[in-house]
């Protein structure tokens, strides 16, 4: 908009917005304004000698989208906050960098041929303008990308750090936890000197080269395993499990996700279980997230105990019994059948493979005595039975195998357990709602007291056997009718050397475990629901391992000084096989096509040799699992960061049971993702002394999401939201048709997006910042209301008003002192909104510096000590304006770090409080008091008033009410 007759020249408007924050971005840069120094280094600076603050923003993906409304949400209000702690006088590390690799660019390029990194760059690229445009005071100099070959270069070396190591369960952290990750040279010592025993019972120096090797290989953080895996066609990868959705689905493309046994790279977090489930209590998360990681990583106490399967070895099985995991060892007498996994190893073969058919598997190839026609599914004999059963699970999902409200499905596999507790044979069965990839795989199945086990037996003709009753009855439940499912005591468990009939739960579990124990069949145990994270990826776009393995098939990390491994140029980034609804599909990484890359002569210490690099890529994770530790340090080359500065900003600080980012804002769907994965990783280089605490994330704040409406009309189809017309009372329409309205996420297909772009278009960044920040509090959801902006432009305009002469562009604030209720609201102002921004709550600070602004409306013209108050508080909220009206103040520098205003406490007290007097309920008096008046006093002032002796009429009061200083009811007595 260009001045006109009816405009001002020096009116604020979107035009002049628009050339006030241009400036300023401008000169912040130069001028280096947002900055942050460390002690050492090529960054290091005097601020260092400053309290340092480190907030930090989730790492975003650079979509080629671009960002819409809802995006910045959690960066408006970081932002606001780096301004905040700056302006206490403290060292803020706060800027922003991108999760670069992912699966989104690397379609495109399946799709267009394009190469990932032209598409990441130009999305990186577009990103930076929008976050730039927004004003967001980021230290330039500390952003990064995952894709930045200095980066990739230390996320290589960091995986060398885990892959060199194994988890030593008798080690101490240097938090004094008990077991910690060592290097492999101390393994290979205990290993030599029997502290630690071989697999097998084979002496060290008996095994070989290639023998040794792969003992340790077994035993590292980072292994190589032949295991089942959420196979995803449709993305040409695996995924871990926690990135399959509950209905068995990818989280990325919703394409269908099979069971599949391959081999791939896998992490042991699960040796961290115990430390990642205990160290919760030491970070200041949202309770609501500690309880999904307890929930994810599962812990339960109990027993793992062993069953003998005789003949197991005979019919060619790779062992001679089961071991299960249980938490109710007391009710060991009830097992009447086990269950294993169609997965289980004892069955061979390779579970959904070319080589899953009846000759692979190692179960007896006919019926033993005792089996009964319920339990064959109809086959001659078990090979051809289980091979069936198999054939069946390998196509289900995990969803579908763990259904609780699915029948129960299984086959008898020819073995027969030995009940250690009383010797009994038990049936082995194999059901697919029995997973590898949990507990033992296999488990001990009490029909008398597990509903699922009850309905199991009943379908396939097996003993039900009762070992729990109620207290005052224990023969009193039907077992005919269903299981017992509650607590009571221990009945008819008991043989020649244990008893623990008459027993609480507890006390039975006590002494069986122990009596298991005492004979070398069983022992105490807790496990984990967690999984080891699996952590390779059949793909071309993502780190490659720093990995070669030898002609012996050993694997070696590649050394320090030949790192990074880049990706080479390829042309064809497919998948190699593909069919995105097929289960029987194999993949094969886009990498085995560079021959000339994979096959490559490497000197690792001892000369030239021949090696083959692995073909897998590291997942999106890896990058974003220690992002936070490199901005400390961005441009070292010598190492991920120097230790100095990794203290500085992330070591233990008063205050502070454990160390890590200061703040770390961000959504609530990555608390079982990244969160843990990230925890895992730094507990790692903890441990090995590569980083200062055991912990990454200090406090956490999930922000809420900002969503919008959409509108559909009588077809069903979207129409566009921004030319909807109307309200709640008269109803939607759009081009005069009715539409319905509904509430939701934003997107294109909905046609309900608002881009951040359009908003400092037609309002101004420092308008579209104040709306977010004042649009309820920050961890709710709220909705998008274009309309509802211009409240907020009002307010900067109202505040440029208050300070400017539209006409002229000068000053108008005057040098004289405020008056006395001027100088209250002030006072009152900078106390509410200092506690608002140590408390995160933004929009009440907005709407008390809205009061004060409105108030000096009314004033001839505003004192200078109110104005530069009001243009200090408004300005981590809108900070382009605030910097040109604090110029136009007189000061040459910027306001990023003048010091935040100080209230003096007794401007803020109130004189007087009015207080309602109440007889009966209704209002009868009111009373001017002080703020801190007693109960007594306020009772003696209300019992003196004229009009309450009236109503009282001389009669004691009944009861008498008091809410002091504002409130008082008294009831008359009778």
């Amino acid at each position: 908009m260009t001045a006109t007759e009816s405009t001002p020249a020096f009116r604020y408007t979107a035009e002049l917005a628009g050339r006030i924050e241009e400036r300023w971005q401008n000169e912040w840069d130069q001028r280096g304004t947002f900055n942050a120094d460390n002690p050492v280094g090529s960054l290091a600076g005097p601020l260092a000698q400053l309290k340092p603050f480190f907030l930090l923003d989730m790492f975003p993906y650079p979509s080629g989208k671009g960002l819409h409304v809802g995006h910045p949400l959690g960066y408006i209000a970081t932002d606001t906050i780096a301004r905040f702690h700056r302006m206490k006088g403290e060292n803020v590390l706060y800027t922003m960098g991108y999760d670069a690799f992912g699966l989104p660019a690397e379609q495109y390029a399946v799709q267009t041929g394009t190469h990932p990194r032209i598409t990441t760059e130009e999305n990186v690229d577009n990103m930076r303008r929008q976050l730039r445009r927004m004003g967001l005071s980021h230290d330039r100099r500390r952003s990064l990308s995952t894709t930045d070959v200095d980066y990739v270069r230390w996320t290589q070396w960091i995986f060398t750090q885990v892959f060199n190591s194994w988890f030593d369960p008798n080690a101490t952290a240097p938090d004094g936890s008990r077991g910690a990750a060592r290097p492999v040279a101390e393994l290979r010592q205990k290993l030599a000197s029997g502290e630690v025993p071989t697999p097998g019972g084979v002496a060290w120096d008996q095994l070989g080269t290639v023998e040794q090797a792969q003992v340790v290989d077994s035993m590292r953080l980072a292994y190589v395993s032949e295991a089942p895996v959420n196979w995803c066609p449709g993305l040409g990868t695996v995924l871990a499990n926690e990135e399959v959705t509950a209905e068995g689905r990818s989280e990325r493309g919703n394409f269908p996700v099979f069971k599949r046994n391959l081999r791939q790279w896998m992490m042991r977090i699960t040796a961290y279980g115990e430390r990642l489930e205990a160290d919760l209590d030491k970070i200041d998360w949202p309770e609501k997230v500690r309880t999904m990681q307890r929930n994810w990583i599962g812990r339960s106490e109990g027993a793992n105990v062993v069953f003998a399967v005789p003949g197991a070895q005979e019919a060619g099985a790779s062992q001679d019994s089961l071991e299960v995991y249980t938490t109710r060892s007391d009710t060991l007498f009830g097992a009447t059948f086990m269950v294993v996994a169609p997965e289980h190893p004892i069955l061979g073969g390779t579970f959904g493979g070319e080589a899953d058919d009846a000759a692979a598997l190692t179960v007896p190839n006919q019926w033993p005595d005792g089996t009964r026609a319920a339990w064959t599914g109809g086959f001659a004999d078990p090979r051809e039975a289980v091979a069936a059963y198999r054939a069946q699970a390998a196509a289900k999902s995990e969803l579908e195998r763990t259904a609780e409200d699915r029948e129960k499905t299984g086959v008898f596999t020819g073995f027969f357990g030995a009940n250690p507790a009383n010797g009994k044979p038990v049936p082995v069965f194999v059901a697919d709602y029995v997973l590898w990839g949990y507990g033992t795989g296999a488990i001990m199945a009490v029909p008398a007291h597990d509903q699922r086990d009850w309905e199991f037996a009943r379908a396939f003709d097996l003993e039900v056997v009762r070992t729990i009753g109620a207290p005052e009855d224990p023969y009193g439940h039907d077992l005919t009718e269903s299981a017992y499912t509650g607590d009571g005591v221990a009945v008819d468990s008991a043989n020649d050397e244990v008893d623990l009939n008459g027993k609480s739960k507890e006390e039975a579990k006590a002494v069986m475990t122990a009596w298991l124990e005492s004979k070398g069949a069983g022992r105490a145990a807790v496990t984990y629901r967690l999984r080891d994270w699996l952590f390779s990826r059949q793909r071309y776009w993502g780190e490659p391992f720093p990995i070669v393995w030898d002609e012996d098939g050993v694997a070696h990390s590649v050394p320090e000084d030949q790192l990074p491994v880049e990706l080479p140029e390829i042309t064809d980034y497919s998948p190699r096989t593909y069919d995105p609804e097929a289960a029987d599909t194999s993949p094969e990484a886009p990498l085995g096509r560079a021959e000339e890359w994979v096959n490559v002569t490497l000197d690792l210490g001892d000369g030239p040799r021949r090696y083959r690099r692995e073909t897998n890529t590291m997942p999106q994770w890896a990058g974003s699992c220690w992002y936070e530790m490199r901005y400390t340090d961005p441009a070292n080359d010598d190492a991920f960061a120097a230790a100095a500065n990794l203290d500085y900003w992330m070591g233990p600080r008063e205050g502070k049971e454990c160390g890590g980012t200061d703040l770390y804002v961000g959504g609530v769907e990555h608390a079982v993702l990244h969160l843990l994965y990230a925890r895992f990783w730094q507990k790692v280089l903890f441990d090995l002394g590569h980083v200062p605490d055991c912990e990454p994330y200090h406090r956490l704040f999930n922000q809420g999401y900002i969503q919008a409406y959409a509108y559909t009309d009588s077809r069903g189809q979207y129409v566009p939201a921004s030319e909807v017309e109307g309200d709640e009372t008269t109803g939607f329409t759009w081009q005069g048709q009715a539409v319905k309205r509904e509430y939701g996420k934003m997107g294109k297909s909905l046609k309900n997006i608002v881009t951040p772009d359009a908003m400092c278009e037609e309002y101004g960044a420092d308008t579209f910042r104040l709306y977010e920040m004042s649009m309820g509090p920050l961890d709710q959801s709220r909705p998008w209301e274009t309309r509802a902006v211009v409240g907020s432009f009002r307010f900067l305009q109202r505040l440029w008003r208050n300070l400017v002469d539209e006409e002229t562009g000068e000053l108008t604030v005057a040098d004289e002192a405020a008056d006395t209720a001027t100088t209250r609201l002030l006072h009152q102002t900078i106390k509410g909104v200092r506690e608002d921004f140590e408390e995160m709550r933004m929009n009440t600070a907005i709407a008390k510096m809205i009061v004060l602004n409105n108030h000096l409306v009314s004033l001839p013209a505003v004192p200078r000590e109110v104005a530069e108050a009001l243009v200090l508080m408004v300005s981590p909220f809108a900070p382009h304006v605030a910097e040109e009206l604090w110029e136009k103040l007189g000061h040459g520098q910027s306001l990023a770090r003048e010091p935040f205003p100080q209230h003096v406490e007794e401007l803020c007290v109130e004189d007087t409080v009015t207080c309602v007097v109440q007889v009966s309920g209704k209002v009868r008096a009111r009373l001017e008091v002080s703020p801190s008046v007693t109960d007594q006093e306020l009772t003696e002032a209300a019992l003196a008033h004229e009009a309450v002796s009236k109503f009282l009429g001389g009669v004691e009061p009944r009861k008498i009410i008091v809410r002091a200083p504002k409130l008082i009811n008294i009831v008359p007595g009778a």
